[in-house]
């Protein structure tokens, strides 16, 4: 549909800038009479053109004919029957007649101009690109055979022709707002994004209501991970009409998933108030309110959905949980109660209800809520899972083991149930059979970034294998990149190899998205203190010991730090 009305708008433009013979005012309704050919033929031609603008196309079809038929040679006549072939979608007719016309003026450019754009419409770019090359060398000055042909050049990822063809127009016309918009669109493709941001800058200086340019500017920062400068982007246009809800909608998504969330609760408002987004945008408003912890408001947004819908299962889960978190136990355990066993979200339902009895003091409650499950649906890996945890929680390891055994036959080929039995064998102390774990994790799937991680650690941590856990935590890092547990992982590998700086760098930006982890806080403290740095090491000890003044082991470290600095 797009290309079709950049053909129809084309065609309307060459219509218009056509050099013809002047039509007369009045036209007598019947025809005069003519001394030659050439003149009844022009007669003709303008009477056509009156029919295009009427809309009867088969009469101007017809007045054409009779009119080549006197003027046989007419390029412009053929162009001009193309042009009507193409409005009522005889396309092979119409580049027959396109070819004629070229075949009888090579100099006449419309011709040249309308195949390239029924081939670029068409996906037939290598023609285009023939047709439309001839069209700029015809008349440099005008822009729309540049903007076509650099359309199919960029679809060839001919993109050095695209730019050069590009710059030549900007050349000849430096207020050309297409041709530098085009130029940032072909940069963009390039992914040379600092490129494209210079042309789409140009275009907003030149034209700055070019809402499209402010958009693709704003594309253009995400590809470049500058969130703060795409989210502006988007605001200024959301900000200046609201009536945009494609706009309105990429930027919510990127206000959530900078966690930006009162900006995006904001703005999740306009979109409600605006019907964009239904019920979608109601939930996600619930949401935010339970990320930001304002749980009496998610209570009440969450019961408005359900009001409407009781039977959406989903919408109990999330008001649940606020009941959950605000400390409301009572009302959480009714909501996931109210959850029926054939239910998608039934098992989730157990898990919190089970979870809040614990919570509740009532452990065995918890228990037995779990088994019964487990008798009713053997093959569940998720009850299995939850109650493994809840009895590693009250500090019952091999309970937690045993359970995963108890059935372990459904479960072989999962590569959760072999991580949790890993977990729980390295925290009985019986760390070859969890590294065998971890390794039947990687068997199963070798882009487990939590294995890959747990693996890594274990061979630091046991001063072991080195360069392969540094290799295999280096892959983890490449999957989680902001998971900043594996980047201590990481950096704890940096510092066994003896790589201290490496380890610094690695453990800072651990603690940059984590500061509240004692074990990497005491790690980067470990690294200072091997590089002597002896102040910065002894801030960390003592960070890491106000967040567990339980860990005697630091308070030695610290000891012992302050023992050799004092000597010397």
């Amino acid at each position: 549909m797009h290309m079709r009305l950049i053909i129809l708008l084309f065609l309307l433009l060459l219509t218009a800038c056509a050099s013809v013979a002047p039509t007369p005012e009045n036209i007598a309704s019947d025809a005069p009479a003519f001394r030659d050919n050439h003149a009844r033929a022009l007669y003709l031609f303008s009477r056509s053109r009156i029919s295009v603008n009427e809309g009867d196309y088969p009469a101007a079809l017809n007045l054409l004919r009779e009119a080549i038929s006197l003027e046989p040679d007419s390029a412009l006549m053929h162009a001009d029957i193309a042009d009507i072939k193409v409005k009522i979608g005889q396309i092979p007719e119409a580049l027959e007649y396109i070819n004629k016309a070229i075949a009888l003026d090579p100099a006449y450019r419309p011709p040249y101009v309308l195949g390239g754009v029924l081939m670029t419409a068409a996906g037939k770019d290598r023609e285009a690109v023939d047709y439309l090359r001839t069209a700029v060398k015809l008349d440099p000055a005008k822009e729309d055979a540049y903007l076509h042909l650099v359309l199919s050049l960029t679809r060839l990822f001919e993109y050095e022709e695209a730019v050069s063809t590009l710059k030549a127009l900007v050349k000849l016309n430096p207020d050309s707002v297409l041709g530098y918009y085009y130029l940032g669109r072909t940069y963009s493709q390039m992914k040379l994004y600092r490129d494209a941001l210079g042309y789409f800058a140009k275009v907003l200086e030149l034209r700055p209501e070019f809402d499209q340019a402010v958009i693709d500017k704003a594309a253009t920062h995400e590809a470049l991970s500058e969130y703060p400068e795409a989210i502006e982007a988007y605001r200024s246009l959301v900000d200046q009409d609201d009536q945009r809800p494609a706009v309105l909608q990429r930027l919510i998504q990127l206000l959530l998933q900078q966690r930006r969330f009162p900006e995006a609760l904001e703005y999740l408002r306009l979109a409600a108030q605006s019907s964009l987004g239904g019920q979608e945008t109601i939930r996600k408003i619930g949401l935010v309110h339970l990320e930001l912890e304002q749980y009496d408001e998610a209570i009440t947004v969450f019961g408005a959905m359900l009001d409407k819908d009781p039977t959406a299962d989903n919408i109990r889960i999330y008001r649940g949980i606020a009941y959950e978190e605000k400390g409301d136990l009572g009302n959480a355990l009714a909501e996931f109660s109210k959850i029926s066993r054939n239910s998608p979200q039934f098992y989730e339902a157990v898990s919190h209800r089970a979870l809040i009895l614990k919570e509740q003091g009532n452990v065995e409650a918890a228990i037995a809520v779990l088994m019964d499950e487990i008798s009713a649906n053997p093959h569940n890996l998720e009850l299995y899972l939850n109650l493994s945890s809840l009895y590693e929680s009250i500090d019952r390891p091999q309970a937690a083991l045993d359970i995963l055994h108890e059935n372990e036959r459904y479960f072989l080929k999962e590569p959760r149930f072999h991580f949790r039995v890993g977990v729980l064998l390295d925290k009985l102390g019986k760390r070859t059979e969890s590294i065998n774990e971890m390794k039947q994790v990687l068997q199963l799937d070798p882009k487990d970034a939590q294995a890959l991680n747990y693996l890594g650690y274990s061979y630091a941590e046991m001063g072991i294998h080195l360069e392969e856990a540094l290799s295999l935590i280096k892959q983890a890092v490449a999957i989680r990149p902001q998971d900043a547990f594996i980047l201590d992982s990481l950096g704890w590998a940096y510092f066994k190899l003896k790589r201290y700086d490496e380890a610094t760098e690695a453990l800072e930006e651990a603690i940059s998205l984590v500061d509240d982890d004692p074990t990497v806080i005491e790690h980067l403290g470990d690294v200072y203190a091997a590089r002597h740095i002896i102040k910065k090491a002894l801030k960390q000890y003592q960070r890491a010991l106000e967040l567990a003044p339980e860990r005697k082991e630091i308070v030695e470290k610290m000891h012992k730090l302050k023992g050799e600095h004092s000597e010397k």
